[in-house]
């Protein structure tokens, strides 16, 4: 394949003279396969996924015709001019050639677009294999009718038909293949077997029972000489021919013959589907079945084959079929293709129309089954609602995996310290402008590709999402990155501009991290998103401290020997391992949110007044959760006592006017002091002990308390003045709180919030 600026399309058989002109964009996204293309069944020009091409026609009567999603892009004035912009579209676009001027089709243009990624046609085949495999295993975990006869109903129109034989083809194309066949021809299984044939009797060595019997009675008979020594035994006469037996190695086994029977089997498909094409004009589906049918003749043309006969059972549990290299691979493909005859996919339309590979898709799906591998053998959960993949139907088994909600796994997760419910979720989605504490997404409806689920063992999932006890992490495939550091490369404004024309193109960048960002911001009780890519390098951006909530992305590439699962494996083990520790910050948070935010702010609940910044040592100062004692002092001596010590004692016990240790008391911030007759006070100080120690008479006494005492114990706080401006030239009519009382129990102490002391400010 060789890569050129433009290319120029012959169209004599249309019209003499008539040329289609293409133009690269871009160097190396133009190329002639012409060498290769017969060989993978592409077109022998071959495009670019994400770039564009300008094209011109010879014959301004004649134009390409639409093939949707705005591949063709005609001039306006000049129509037989244009742009071919494939988008993010994969495999072989066929373009009609039309009359302007009466629409009739002349012809069509076959032209292929590559992926970006350079191992997309193995990607392909993998992941159908992976698919078809999986499948299988489902229809037996299902007690599916696996064992109905195989049939192919040709009378399918030729998409069906044609997915069919991609399944299909996707098995029986693989190298695994082709080496199981070529490890069975080399190291076949063998056996003895006797063949027997007339041999000129002096050419025996040995005689048998039944040759003794022959030398008396045997026919065609030669008389012996006089002197022969056997006419002293009467024996007169010998035959000239005997019969005798050899053992000779014979490959005619019976699993030799279940062999050879799977590759006319193969063969008599891929005719069939050939002949099937050509009725329906499936010219991509003729070619593939052509290649096919040339692949497994010139299997069967090796010798090996020739002195195999038909088969009359076939013995699927034989030992050897089971366990001998090859001869197992093939009964295991035997039996995939058999599945995949009867198989239908929904989500395949997507996948096979218009001769596209839709690898991107295709990837959606591979990843759906490597997940729930992965998940399953990490929570050891069967998965109990997998049976509902694969449903029976009139026209087959259909293939229930398509876009929309599917619960793939669901259980209970025990890691010894805490039980979980897990549940992994296929697009499940989530609605919009749910309104708190509802599940949901508080914007628009979202729909990752994967959410795996997690909350506490003994509540409902709806009880959990209302007190923020659920945690979901998404996952979203994305084929098309190319380049992780480009996926997230810091932007500038130009950059911007320029990524929303290159998304129009399938070129994706910042648009899919900004996507995981709405996943994680707008999904209600979200713990992290991320992105997973058949790349090598993965991204795990914590949030703040811990494992979530974070924004990422992980490689997974279609590989049967390198995949690169295992970074992913190691992050949900990480995840798992978080979720036991019940003094994480993320609990905290939770709990925290649920706090704040389970009742909606009353109305009445505003403070408007100055107040010192919530920084540095004020940090913690939230008017609703910062308290204030409210205390009273007998006389000036006792308050000029508590302006030299910086200490304010409160009496202990059960007797009135002891102070409650309540959470309120003991956590209160500021102190405001009032003596009798007061109406309001300005007479503010901050408590700057860790909390109340306990004083006795003599301690006070020490301390030249101005009285003496009336009890034995008391609790002291430290304190000291206040020098905030916002508090300075302040007073606070004290007597309109809601814990104040009247009378003799004026002077008892009592808490309040900043809030409501704050509501009281004398103007």
């Amino acid at each position: 394949m060789k890569s050129v600026s433009n290319i120029e399309i012959r169209l004599d058989s249309v019209k003499e003279g008539l040329r289609l002109l293409i133009d690269a964009s871009r160097p190396n996204s133009l190329f002639d396969a012409e060498e290769t293309a017969s060989e993978n069944n592409e077109a022998r020009y071959q495009l670019v996924e994400g770039c564009y091409y300008y094209y011109q026609i010879s014959d301004s009567g004649i134009i390409l015709g639409d093939i949707g999603e705005n591949i063709i892009q005609p001039h306006k004035r000049t129509v037989n001019l244009g742009i071919i912009a494939p988008n993010i579209f994969v495999g072989t676009l066929s373009i009609p050639l039309l009359d302007r001027y009466t629409s009739e089709e002349l012809c069509k243009i076959d032209l292929e677009v590559q992926s970006v990624k350079s191992g997309y046609r193995n990607d392909y085949r993998d992941m159908l294999e992976l698919i078809t495999e999986k499948c299988t295993d489902l229809l037996l975990q299902a007690n599916s009718p696996v064992s109905q006869h195989f049939e192919i109903d040709y009378t399918k129109d030729s998409q069906t038909l044609y997915q069919k034989f991609a399944f299909i083809r996707s098995v029986i194309s693989t190298d695994e293949f082709a080496e199981a066949i070529h490890r069975v021809v080399t190291a076949p299984v063998t056996k003895w077997t006797e063949s027997t044939e007339e041999k000129d009797i002096r050419n025996v060595k040995r005689f048998s029972n039944a040759n003794i019997k022959e030398i008396l009675k045997g026919c065609k008979r030669t008389q012996l000489p006089d002197t022969h020594y056997l006419r002293s035994y009467g024996i007169d006469t010998l035959p000239e021919r005997i019969t005798t037996t050899r053992k000779k190695d014979s490959v005619d086994t019976p699993e030799n013959r279940f062999i050879k029977h799977v590759l006319e089997n193969f063969l008599q498909f891929c005719t069939g589907i050939n002949d099937k094409a050509k009725e329906f004009g499936h010219k991509k589906m003729e070619t593939e079945s052509d290649l096919m049918i040339r692949e497994i003749e010139s299997q069967l043309h090796h010798t090996f084959f020739k002195d195999i006969s038909r088969p009359t059972t076939l013995k699927l549990n034989s030992p050897v079929l089971q366990r001998k290299e090859g001869y197992r691979e093939v009964l295991r493909v035997w039996l995939m293709f058999d599945l995949a005859a009867k198989l239908i996919w929904k989500g395949g339309d997507d996948i096979y129309s218009g001769g596209k590979k839709d690898v991107a898709t295709l990837y959606e799906y591979w990843l759906f089954f490597k997940l729930l591998d992965l998940f399953q053998s990490l929570f050891e959960i069967e998965p109990k609602d997998i049976s509902d993949l694969i449903k029976e139907t009139p026209d087959g088994l259909s293939l229930q995996i398509k876009q929309g909600e599917f619960t793939a796994l669901q259980g209970i997760y025990d890691s010894g310290s805490r039980r979980l419910n897990i549940r992994f979720n296929y697009n499940r989605s989530f609605s919009g402008k749910k309104k708190y504490p509802d599940s949901g997404s508080w914007t628009s409806t979202l729909r990752p590709d994967y959410t795996l689920s997690f909350w506490p063992f003994g509540i409902t999932e709806d009880e959990a999402e209302k007190q923020e006890l659920i945690v979901h992490v998404h996952f979203d495939a994305k084929y098309k990155i190319a380049n992780l550091s480009d996926f997230l490369e810091q932007n500038t404004i130009t950059d911007l501009d320029e990524e929303k024309v290159e998304n129009r193109k399938g070129i994706y960048k910042n648009a899919d991290l900004l996507k995981m960002h709405a996943y994680k911001d707008a999904i209600r009780r979200t713990g992290g998103a991320y992105v997973l890519y058949p790349g090598d390098k993965s991204i795990n951006q914590k949030g703040f401290h811990e494992i979530i909530p974070g924004l990422g992305a992980f490689p997974v590439k279609p590989s049967k020997t390198d995949n690169g699962i295992g970074e992913l494996k190691a992050f949900i083990l990480d995840v798992i391992e978080h979720f036991t520790n019940r003094a994480s910050q993320r609990e905290k948070i939770a709990y925290r949110v649920f706090d704040v935010y389970k009742s909606p702010p009353e109305a009445e609940n505003m403070v408007k007044e100055a107040l010192p910044e919530p920084y540095n040592n004020n940090r913690d100062l939230i008017p609703d959760e910062t308290y204030v004692l409210i205390g009273y002092y007998n006389s000036k001596e006792q308050h000029d006592w508590i302006e030299k010590t910086r200490l304010y004692n409160f009496r202990m016990g059960t007797g009135n006017g002891s102070i409650i240790l309540d959470k309120e008391t003991v956590s209160s911030k500021y102190l405001l002091l009032h003596t009798r007759g007061d109406n309001s006070s300005g007479d503010l100080w901050k408590i700057v002990s860790k909390g109340p120690r306990v004083y006795s008479k003599d301690d006070l006494m020490k301390k030249g308390y101005p009285s003496s005492p009336s009890q034995d114990n008391y609790l002291v706080v430290e304190i000291e003045r206040v020098f905030d401006k916002e508090f300075e030239n302040t007073n606070w009519d004290f007597r309109k709180l809601s814990n104040y009382s009247t009378g003799n129990s004026s002077a008892f102490p009592f808490t309040t919030s900043l809030t409501e002391l704050m509501k009281n400010k004398v103007k």
